[in-house]
């Protein structure tokens, strides 16, 4: 019998409820995960903290080019969410601790013609989000994982970390993030996956 996405959903809430948390938390044909698997599109870019920065650009006042110092300055903020991966694993209450989306946005003065985010990682992976999903309260630059560094599988020394949507969107190795009036698709999004990525709609691909 063909394992569906029904199926998996099935799965995934008897997990939640032999566990005791609310299998509502669970979206549809997700099962859970203690684990934290590994999917990279390429190899782990090295990087030096000394020489890494962060550059923001497109359409806004005050363009940004941080240094990692001067991102570590900057006002941080720890968030426990449940993350949802398109391939239907789901791990929930991860601990993050990073710098929000939004007070980066704010200081570089978004244009009111500013509508969409894409960001760019080391190594050319791209992924777009329009700017009201990106400016939510636990969306984060995130560099610290349950206490400890963001390793490099997990997309050290930064990563976007967007809960609401597929993990796809959560892009590693963040080096840039380009403010648009006019959305683009970024590098799954061109090859198939849904430009939306809401894992509560199962939006996982175009098709």
């Amino acid at each position: 019998m063909a394992v569906t996405s029904r199926i998996l959903g099935q799965r995934g809430r008897r997990q939640a409820e032999k566990l005791g948390i609310d299998p509502e938390r669970v979206p549809p044909g997700q099962y859970l995960s203690e684990r934290f698997p590994v999917l990279t599109v390429g190899p782990n870019p090295a990087f030096d903290l000394s020489t890494w920065d962060l550059q923001v650009f497109g359409e806004v006042d005050d363009e940004l080019q941080l240094s990692w110092d001067e991102l570590m300055t900057l006002p941080q903020k720890d968030v426990v969410v449940d993350i949802h991966c398109v391939t239907r694993w789901s791990k929930l209450d991860t601990a993050w601790r990073g710098v929000p989306v939004r007070d980066v946005l704010e200081r570089a003065r978004v244009r009111p013609s500013g509508k969409f985010l894409m960001a760019y990682s080391e190594g050319g992976y791209t992924t777009n989000l329009p700017l009201d999903v990106v400016t939510q309260d636990d969306v984060l630059l995130a560099h610290t994982y349950d206490g400890k560094p963001l390793e490099p599988d997990h997309g050290g020394p930064l990563r976007l970390l967007v809960p609401k949507r597929y993990f796809w969107k959560s892009a590693k190795f963040l080096r840039r993030l380009e403010v648009m009036s006019e959305d683009r698709m970024g590098f799954w999004e061109l090859n198939g996956y849904h430009n939306d990525a809401d894992p509560w709609k199962e939006q996982r691909h175009w098709f």
